[in-house]
């Protein structure tokens, strides 16, 4: 569904930038998450933030611009700022925090999975940005909660009214050729749908297997920055 943005102030002028959305992204390294996976995940958001598609959302309100942070997370203690605050408002831009995100590489982190843990982290990084129209926090995950506070507690009882949470889920089908535990994708969808998003546009999005972490991730972008400017008060 396409988001309505009404403008109800005047810019103070031309030059006088706003903020339309705060979007943070939080990344799973969590010890389910090999190195290759990783890597997989940091050039599949680096690739998706670089789409034509994506740079053209993010860019579609001159003088509104859309404010990144992304960070990672494991244990309950373990999250780690990859892209400090920006605001995505020009093609350079854009293309330098890919950048940045493709040239990052893995640093010790706890195995254990503290989903809880990196909803309340992305909660105070959208709380530095109160000026933005909208504010959304995604949480990228392969696997359920097993430490740390409870996700749903933290939905229900400690995030902000008006933020969004929306999930991208990396779910693997069981493989008899996969010794290692995998998640079907049928049921993790379905614990982030029940334990993590909120808000009324609030989804979760599939990637099926980190291969198709990119591919996901522009389509959830897409989905996320859609926005259409509908009037202005005199």
């Amino acid at each position: 569904m396409i988001r309505l943005v009404v403008l109800l102030t005047l810019l103070a002028g031309p030059a006088c930038a706003a903020c339309r959305q705060a979007l943070v992204l939080g990344l799973d390294i969590s010890g389910s998450v090999d190195d290759t996976e990783y890597r997989q995940q940091l050039d599949g958001l680096a690739g998706a933030l670089a789409a034509p598609a994506v740079r053209a959302a993010l860019l579609a309100m001159p003088g509104a611009s859309v404010d990144v942070a992304v960070f990672e997370w494991s244990g309950p203690l373990n999250q780690r700022i990859l892209l400090p605050w920006q605001p995505l408002d020009d093609d350079i831009v854009i293309l330098r925090a890919a950048a940045t995100l493709a040239d990052t590489r893995r640093g010790p982190g706890d195995p254990s999975t503290a989903l809880g843990a990196a909803m309340r982290f992305g909660s105070a990084l959208l709380q530095q940005r109160p000026g933005c129209w909208r504010h959304v926090l995604d949480i990228s995950g392969d696997g359920p909660a097993n430490t740390g506070p409870r996700p749903q507690d933290m939905r229900d009882g400690l995030m902000p009214a008006r933020m969004t949470i929306n999930a991208l889920v990396v779910a693997s089908p069981q493989s008899p050729a996969a010794p290692r535990i995998t998640t079907d994708v049928s049921d993790l969808p379905g614990y982030f749908r029940a334990n993590v998003i909120r808000g009324d546009e609030a989804f979760v999005e599939t990637a099926h297997g980190f291969a198709d972490y990119r591919t996901a991730m522009e389509r959830k972008l897409l989905r996320e920055l859609q926005v259409v400017a509908i009037g202005q008060w005199p």
